[in-house]
């Protein structure tokens, strides 16, 4: 059986390289009882937990308040698998996670966005209650529960 570090690295490996083939995953969340999806390309790894963020002033943040439950998935392999992420999410208290975020290379618009002069958030979340899913059209290749 793994550790959820372990499980939580094999997830990071499939949103390294999503990203990496395609510049982006997709956010899922439901809004009125429709489905609203949306690229993303942020995530952190940060105490062996896969870590997401949202901006508090988007209509996404406010969906994710309504209804915590959603679903991260995008294209792996060349377009030839796909993973699926989903469970509750679970925002983060306090700034230290949201600052850690905003550190980050490779995401220096976010730093423009968030600052204490715009009065933006950056929301930082995990997934609870989770399934973790490696797929082919037809097949489940790996899953795991977190």
């Amino acid at each position: 059986m793994q550790t959820r570090q372990e499980i939580e690295a094999r997830i990071a490996t499939w949103l390294d390289q999503c990203v990496e083939e395609s510049g982006a995953f997709f956010l899922n969340t439901i809004e009125d009882g429709r489905p609203k999806s949306r690229p993303i390309s942020f995530h952190m790894m940060a105490n062996g937990i896969n870590y997401f963020g949202v901006g508090a002033m988007k209509d996404v943040y406010r969906q994710m308040q309504e209804n915590p439950f959603v679903e991260i998935s995008g294209l792996i392999g060349k377009g030839k698998q796909f993973f699926r992420y989903y469970g509750r999410a679970v925002f983060e208290e306090g700034t230290a996670l949201s600052e850690l975020a905003l550190s980050q290379p490779g995401y220096p618009i976010m730093k423009k966005i968030y600052t204490k002069e715009s009065g933006h958030r950056f929301a930082v979340f995990h997934l609870e209650d989770a399934t973790a899913e490696k797929r082919a059209m037809m097949a489940v290749l790996e899953r795991y529960h977190l």
